[in-house]
């Protein structure tokens, strides 16, 4: 059993995030909001972004070289924010993470959905490897075994987000081309819910209510993956006394701080500078597993 002073060392760690892009400033976002007085170093792969076109071997080769290095940088909690990292990679990086807790943004988003739905039909819109891989399909499934999933792959949203196009008649088209044919039409057929699978694509919610309309419960998983992490560092005996000063926050990313700076702070919800953001690389995997090294 470790000691008591320990465990409060090792609550005074900080907790690692990591997406493919700025998409999973999202779930940040959350999780500051949640834990307000936790210190989070936040690591974007934007070199390699995105990882939903990818094969599932290469989701979990840089998934785990990301992990290698928030590990370095004395982690105390890893938090999945990416869908595809999670639907794919998130065993691996629990076995190579083991005994520091892992936790993705699947799990959290599709009970998020089972809570939503009042019809238990659900769609979900996500990466290629996500849909793919049937991760919230099977997770909903476990959730509530009579739901009917609906999963549709919306590469193009990832492009429009990271580009901060969010609204607009482009993006407004895309949607349409995306979802019509999923909640076209009438009939109590359709899906009342619909599940954000992607942290990149919230900023685009505002877009996709317009064209769904009230009638559509629109989840992500960002808020209800604060709540499972607030859960998880209490069971640990992992988190910060609240009477603490105010946390940090650590960025850093694998390509282009100007670009990160200037997309990332829409996702925030705050303008970023440049200088808030330190550029890493990510080392191929050796003999001795991944190794991260920073420029």
């Amino acid at each position: 059993m470790p000691s008591s002073a320990a465990q409060r060392s090792a609550a005074h760690a900080p907790i690692g995030v990591f997406d493919s892009g700025v998409g999973g400033l999202t779930v940040l976002r959350a999780l500051v909001a949640a834990l307000p007085h936790e210190d989070f170093v936040y690591l974007g792969d934007t070199a390699r972004l995105p990882y939903g076109t990818k094969s599932a071997a290469s989701i979990r080769r840089y998934a785990l070289q990301a992990a290698a290095l928030l590990r370095e940088r004395g982690v105390k909690c890893l938090v999945v924010a990416c869908n595809t990292a999670s639907a794919v990679a998130l065993d691996a990086l629990a076995a190579e993470f083991a005994p520091v807790p892992v936790l993705g943004v699947v799990e959290p988003g599709a009970a998020a959905a089972c809570a939503a739905t009042r019809t238990g039909r659900i769609a979900v819109v996500a990466t290629e490897s996500t849909v793919r891989g049937g991760a919230y399909q099977a997770a909903i499934s476990r959730c509530r075994p009579d739901a009917e999933v609906a999963a549709r792959a919306c590469p193009l949203f990832v492009a429009l987000a990271e580009e901060g196009w969010t609204d607009g008649p482009v993006v407004e088209a895309v949607i349409h081309r995306y979802l019509d044919d999923l909640f076209g039409g009438a009939g109590a057929a359709l899906p009342d819910t619909l599940v954000l699978g992607c942290t990149h694509f919230p900023v685009l919610a505002p877009a996709i209510r317009a064209v769904l309309g009230e009638r559509v419960s629109i989840v992500d998983s960002a808020e209800t993956t604060a709540a499972a992490l607030v859960g998880v560092l209490g069971g640990a005996g992992l988190r910060r006394l609240a009477a603490g000063p105010r946390g940090t926050i650590r960025l850093l990313a694998t390509d282009s701080a100007e670009r990160f700076a200037r997309v990332g702070g829409t996702f925030l919800g705050h303008p970023l500078q440049v200088a808030d953001v330190e550029v890493v690389d990510l080392q191929p995997a050796g003999p001795s597993g991944p190794g991260p090294a920073s420029r």
